[in-house]
């Protein structure tokens, strides 16, 4: 318990690429052509000798395989080291990622091995509860959360509705092809403008305004 103000942020595509990095190693190792345009990952994997699709349970075993042993291929989204160290000045921050649990050791070692020391929690599915639990914990003065996807700042709201809230999507490829979230307060896709909003609101010292169901 700190009452401090509280930063939590999602990992891949947040702060570390993760994306290209495993499109690079499926298409290496595996002979898998991974269509980045194509929004369901479950038909975007295809077999680069035949066509054929990758059975979609056998793309989440890839996954797996990929942060089982390919972490080292992920490397820190543009000013994101710098941001988070000069965020941590001002507010505790911890990373809440969606990983099996079993690489929970890992993620912090990967981190800490690009400049990002701060507890790491793994989740599997919606963060919402996660993250209650995190704000249980620490009695922060206020919260941010950052992540990339617009279904978890949707559990978020839903379980912390005054909870800030922003969708930062930090691999350029994505920039086109990820709809901004009507469930997040703002969005912003560079650590150069993303670090003032959120230390403004760390330090306003108010919860965020309520994003009513039906604007969603």
């Amino acid at each position: 318990m700190s009452g401090r103000p509280l930063l939590i942020s999602d990992c891949d595509e947040v702060l570390l690429h993760m994306i290209v990095p495993f499109r690079d190693w499926l298409d290496e190792v595996h002979h898998i052509h991974f269509d980045l345009v194509h929004g369901d990952w479950g038909e975007a994997l295809r077999h680069k000798h035949d066509g054929t699709q990758v059975e979609r349970g056998h793309v989440w075993n890839l996954l797996n395989g990929f942060f089982k042993t390919e972490m080292h291929r992920q490397q820190a989204i543009d000013g994101a080291v710098a941001a988070i160290n000069q965020i941590a000045e001002i507010a505790d921050v911890v990373i809440l990622t969606n990983l099996m649990d079993e690489h929970n050791q890992s993620r912090g070692v990967q981190l800490r091995d690009v400049g990002i020391d701060a507890p790491v929690y793994t989740n599997q599915g919606g963060k919402g509860d996660a993250l209650r639990r995190i704000v249980e914990r620490y009695q922060p003065s206020v919260t941010v959360f950052v992540d990339d996807l617009a279904h978890q700042h949707e559990s978020v709201g839903e379980t912390l509705p005054d909870v800030w809230r922003l969708q930062f999507v930090g691999e350029p490829i994505l920039w086109p092809r990820v709809k901004t979230s009507p469930a997040a307060h703002a969005r912003i896709d560079r650590w150069s403008e993303a670090q003032s909003w959120i230390s403004d609101a760390l330090l306003a010292g108010v919860g965020a305004p309520i994003i009513e169901k039906e604007n969603i």
